[in-house]
């Protein structure tokens, strides 16, 4: 089955919450997250960067950590959300206000922009989308072992049902690995990448897996 992009939110079997961004991708798969000082960008790997003039939506920042919070989507908008919030806009607002105001991607496919936000100090966390017909934002409790998901196709709705069970993850690579290989992760073709931030109790870390040389890099502060 092919989704497209996802993100996902939740906590593990031992209470960390955890935030994470997968891209799969048919058209543009040559792609890599890049870590920056407190985000994680998806672009073009070295010989492909002319692919964002055929479609300006495939770089941005794809996961960012601002204050307590951590926020990851699949567009511009990661950024957005992530100052509104700086700014003392609370989750609901800056997600909604942003999507809002973004709007989908007018690209040929007409996608979707989600995003996910995570607030660990109220142990909440927010999926929303907007779409060419419609727009959904939904709060999520942060329940031990669940991990929520949101993706651009087919699973484009946020929904207490869908989500996975037995969400086991020491780290943030973990995570990572959990979103292109455990439960009902693996059968979503075309992957591309995944990038995830794993609460600590003080702070954020995050790391990013690059399938093209199956490199998973050192976690990060």
């Amino acid at each position: 089955m092919y989704i497209g992009r996802l993100v996902a939110l939740g906590a593990t079997t031992t209470g960390k919450p955890a935030i994470a961004y997968r891209v799969s991708s048919r058209s543009f798969p040559n792609r890599q997250a890049v870590l920056n000082q407190n985000n994680i960008a998806i672009v073009p790997k070295p010989g492909h960067e002319k692919d964002i003039i055929l479609n300006p939506y495939i770089a941005y920042t794809g996961l960012e950590v601002a204050k307590e919070y951590a926020i990851a989507s699949n567009g511009a908008h990661t950024t957005i959300i992530a100052n509104k919030l700086r700014d003392g806009c609370c989750s609901r607002d800056a997600l909604a206000q942003t999507l809002i105001a973004m709007d989908y991607e007018h690209d040929e496919l007409d996608t979707p922009r989600i995003a996910a936000i995570v607030d660990p100090r109220k142990n909440q966390g927010y999926l929303g989308v907007v779409s060419k017909d419609s727009f959904h934002i939904q709060p999520f409790s942060l329940e031990a072992g669940r991990l929520y998901y949101l993706s651009t196709y087919g699973l484009n709705t946020p929904s207490c049902e869908q989500f996975c069970g037995g969400f086991y993850a020491d780290s943030a690579g973990d995570v990572c690995q959990h979103i292109l290989l455990g439960e009902n992760f693996y059968s979503f073709t075309n992957p591309v990448l995944s990038a995830a931030a794993i609460w600590t109790g003080v702070d954020w870390r995050t790391d990013m897996i690059n399938l093209a040389n199956s490199e998973m890099n050192t976690p990060h502060d």
